[in-house]
C-alpha cells in the first residue's frame, strides 16, 4: 500500500520549505525514522525521517524546489495490504510526514492530496488576454519573464502575502511573478528578489520625457556590467548554498535596516578562569560535557538585560516593541556558515542549567537536529569571536533586535591595578546597537554593566 511523504510543518510562523538533498533514490529500500532528505526553511536546515518502512516509490519534489507545508513529496510503497478499511492510505501510520517538530501538520485548504492523474473536467484556464507586449525596449529584467500566472486564482503563501503587502507589492504585480515552487507558486525567494530587482529597475531605463542635455550616445555606458571573463583556470566560480544566500540576505537586510553604532569595553575575568579550571574536570565526570566560558557571559548579559531593557526590544516603524521574555540568541558557527540558536528565558537559568542549555543546543545545530522553534524569537545575541582567535569584532544585528555583543578571546595581559602592575585575565567585548531607538549612552552603560556582572560573578552561587 501506499503512504504519502508530506512537507513537515517546521514551526509555528513557517508555511514552505526547500528540499535541499534526497539521500534515497526512487527505488531504494527505507527504514522507518530513517533520514531521507534534507530540507531547509528561512529558519534552519533538518534532516526528515521517513514515516514507514517500505520502497520510496516516487519523489515528487525534487532537489532545490519550494513546497508549501501540507504538499505531499514523495510516495513510500509498504509491504501491508491495507489497514483498518484500506482506502490506499495507512490510516494507522501515526504521521504521513516526518516530523522533527511535534504532530503532522494538517494539509491547508488549498493544498489536495493529488489523487489519481488530473481528468479532463479540470481543464487549464485559457491564457490570460492580458499580457500584450509593450512596444517600449529596455524594460526591466525582472518584468521581462512576466509569465502568464498559472491560475485565475493563485495560491500565495501567508508569508508571501505579508512580505507582498509590506512591499507595496498588488495582486496584478503578483499574477506576474514566475513562481519556482512546486506547481508554479511564488516562493519567498522569489517575490524578495522581484522586489530587489524592481528597486533596482528605476535606476537603469531612462525617463519618458527627453532632456535636451544628455546626448543619445550617452545610453551604451549604462547598460548592466557584463561578468569579467574567466581566466582559464586561475579562477574558480562557486555556487551559494541555501545556507550561504540566506545569511547574505539577513546580513545586507540588517545593514540597511539599523544604523549600526559600536561601543567597546573589557573586562577582568581572572576568577572565572581559575574557577573553571579548578571545577571543570570534575564537572565533566557529573555532567557529561565540557563547561564553557559561554554560559558566564550569557547571564552576565541576562542581568543587564533586565536593567536596560530597551535593549531587549524590536522596532516596528514608529513603534518600540519591548519584549518581556528574555531570549538570547547564540551564535554557533558550522562547516558552511553559521545559526544562531536561541536559549529561552535566559534569565531564570541556574549557571549549571545554562551550561546543559548552551551545550544541547550548539551540539544539535552542528547535527542539523534543531527545531525551527529554537532558532525563533531571540530577543539579543551573543556571538563568541573569540573562538577563532580573534581579540575584538563588530558584529553584525540579527533583525528584528537592536543589539548583538561580540566577545572576544579570553588573554592574559598586564594591566595596572591600583597603581601596580598584575597579570590578568582579560577580554574586549563589543556591542552593536540599533541607533534609532539606542543611544551611545544607553549603549555604553549597558555593555559596563555586562562588565560589573561579569567581574563581579560568584560563580558558586550561580
Amino acid at each position: 500500500m501506499k503512504v504519502d511523504m508530506i512537507m513537515p510543518k517546521m514551526g509555528e510562523s513557517i508555511t514552505e520549505g526547500t528540499i535541499l538533498r534526497w539521500l534515497k533514490k526512487e527505488g531504494d529500500r527505507v527504514e522507518r525514522d530513517e533520514v531521507i532528505l534534507e530540507i531547509s526553511t528561512d529558519k534552519v536546515d533538518s534532516e526528515i525521517p521517513s514515516p514507514t518502512s517500505g520502497v520510496l516509490k516516487k519523489i515528487l519534489a525534487q532537489e532545490g524546489d519550494t513546497v508549501e507545508v501540507g504538499s505531499v513529496i514523495a510516495e513510500i510503497e509498504t509491504e501491508e495490504a491495507g489497514v483498518e478499511g484500506g482506502n490506499g492510505k495507512d490510516e494507522t501510520a501515526p504521521t504521513a510526514a516526518a516530523e522533527p517538530t511535534s504532530a503532522a501538520p494538517e494539509p491547508e485548504p488549498q493544498q489536495q492530496p493529488q489523487p489519481q492523474p488530473a481528468a479532463p473536467t479540470a481543464p487549464p484556464p485559457p491564457p490570460a488576454p492580458e499580457q500584450p507586449a509593450p512596444a517600449p525596449a529596455a524594460a526591466p529584467a525582472v518584468e521581462a519573464p512576466a509569465a502568464a500566472p498559472t491560475a485565475e486564482k493563485r495560491f500565495y503563501s501567508p508569508l508571501v502575502r505579508s512580505i507582498a503587502a509590506k512591499e507595496g507589492v498588488s495582486e496584478e504585480e503578483l499574477a506576474r511573478i514566475p513562481g519556482t515552487g512546486m506547481g508554479g507558486r511564488v516562493t519567498k525567494h522569489d517575490i524578495l528578489q522581484y522586489i530587489e530587482n524592481r528597486r533596482k529597475a528605476p535606476a537603469a531605463p531612462p525617463p519618458p520625457p527627453p532632456r535636451p542635455e544628455p546626448a543619445p550616445a550617452a545610453a551604451p555606458p549604462a547598460a548592466p556590467p557584463v561578468a569579467p571573463a574567466a581566466a582559464g583556470d586561475r579562477v574558480e566560480i562557486i555556487e551559494m548554498d541555501h545556507m550561504r544566500k540566506a545569511i547574505a540576505e539577513h546580513m545586507v537586510k540588517s545593514v540597511h535596516t539599523s544604523p549600526h553604532v559600536y561601543s567597546f569595553s573589557e573586562a577582568d575575568v581572572t576568577h572565572l578562569v581559575k574557577y573553571r579550571e579548578r571545577v571543570k574536570d570534575e564537572f565533566y565526570r557529573r555532567e557529561g560535557f565540557k563547561l564553557t566560558y559561554t554560559p558566564f557571559f550569557m547571564i552576565a548579559a541576562a542581568k543587564a538585560l533586565k536593567d536596560f531593557p530597551l535593549v531587549n526590544s524590536s522596532v516596528d516603524g514608529d513603534r518600540i516593541i519591548l519584549k518581556k521574555d528574555i531570549n538570547i540568541g547564540m551564535a554557533v558557527a558550522l562547516e558552511q556558515g553559521l545559526i544562531v540558536p536561541v536559549v529561552k528565558n535566559a534569565d531564570t537559568l541556574t549557571l549549571v542549567g545554562m551550561a546543559r542549555v548552551v551545550n544541547d543546543l550548539a551540539q544539535r545545530a552542528r547535527e542539523k537536529k534543531l527545531l525551527p522553534d529554537e532558532v525563533q524569537d531571540g530577543t539579543f545575541t551573543i556571538t563568541n569571536l573569540g573562538s577563532f582567535g580573534s581579540l575584538i569584532g563588530t558584529p553584525i544585528i540579527s533583525q528584528p533586535q537592536v543589539a548583538i555583543l561580540g566577545v572576544g578571546i579570553i588573554k592574559k595581559r598586564v594591566v595596572v591595578i591600583n597603581d601596580a602592575i598584575a597579570i590578568r585575565d582579560m577580554v574586549y567585548l563589543s556591542l552593536g546597537f540599533d541607533h534609532r531607538i539606542i543611544d551611545g549612552a544607553l549603549g555604553g552603560m549597558f555593555l559596563e554593566r555586562v562588565v560589573k556582572y561579569l567581574q563581579d560573578m560568584d560563580p558558586e552561587t550561580l
